[in-house]
């Protein structure tokens, strides 16, 4: 059964973190730093699931929710923004954008890894 899920995030303590408490709980997890790279990486290894910062380099992650989209043999992967992006109007934005949940940063870890459970399941 496939178990991957795939971290698209350029800052490393928040990286770290996500990837410890997610392994902690059972997902193998994979990880890119920019957008393309990430696009990459779920078109190869079809994640059940990717988490996806709305700051990056290069390719916001509203223009890497958009082109994960655009891609059949990632229909139905749930593609959750993890975000510091929390103002009035970020959550309708990322999500109008192809994201189909939205957590804020800081993440919560005691409440971390059920929010992605409960995304993943909603699939």
């Amino acid at each position: 059964m496939n178990d991957t899920l795939l971290i698209i995030e350029d800052n490393e303590q928040n990286f770290y973190l996500m990837r410890f408490l997610l392994e902690k709980n059972g997902f193998t997890i994979i990880g890119a730093e920019d957008g393309r790279a990430g696009i990459k990486m779920a078109l190869l290894h079809k994640p059940i699931g990717i988490l996806l910062d709305i700051q990056l380099p290069e390719m916001d992650g509203y223009a890497v929710a958009a082109e994960l989209k655009k891609h059949e043999e990632l229909d139905g992967v749930p593609i959750i923004a993890v975000t510091s992006y929390a103002m009035v109007g970020d959550r309708e934005h990322i999500l109008a954008a192809g994201a189909t949940g939205y957590i804020e940063k800081p993440i919560n870890p005691e409440t971390f890894v059920a929010e992605i459970i409960r995304y993943l399941s909603k699939e």
